[in-house]
């Protein structure tokens, strides 16, 4: 059994955001039963005021439900999102993306991830 501990330390580290600026938690995880090459992850995660997550991508599908705050979403060669409380989005295996707080107070979310198994959570995106 996977130490959840370990699984939340290797995800924040592989995200540039400073920790005082977004956070995770991982809630659970699943193996996905056909073939089980794939795991699926649930979690929270909380941005402060003004902060960001930082451009990342994932080994997988990524999908998050906005419970409190405000956020803007930007995913690669897609328009930028203004995302409220209730909405949802999707974010597809690999897409570099970044979300930024832009509401006054912290922003909220409730995400479930689809991905491969053994690899990082979330990879940085490479600097520009």
């Amino acid at each position: 059994m996977r130490s959840y501990a370990f699984a939340l330390a290797v995800l924040v580290a592989a995200v540039p955001a400073s920790a005082q600026e977004f956070k995770r938690q991982i809630l659970q995880r699943v193996d996905v039963p056909l073939g089980a090459q794939h795991e699926t992850v649930i979690g929270t995660a909380e941005i402060a005021v003004g902060g960001a997550t930082g451009a990342h991508s994932h080994p997988g599908v990524e999908m998050i439900v906005v419970i409190d705050g405000e956020m803007d979403v930007f995913v690669e060669s897609e328009p930028a999102k203004r995302l409220k409380p209730g909405d949802s989005f999707a974010v597809p295996t690999g897409k570099v993306h970044d979300t930024k707080n832009v509401g006054s107070g912290p922003a909220k979310v409730v995400v479930t991830w689809m991905v491969e198994k053994g690899k990082p959570m979330a990879v940085p995106a490479p600097a520009k």
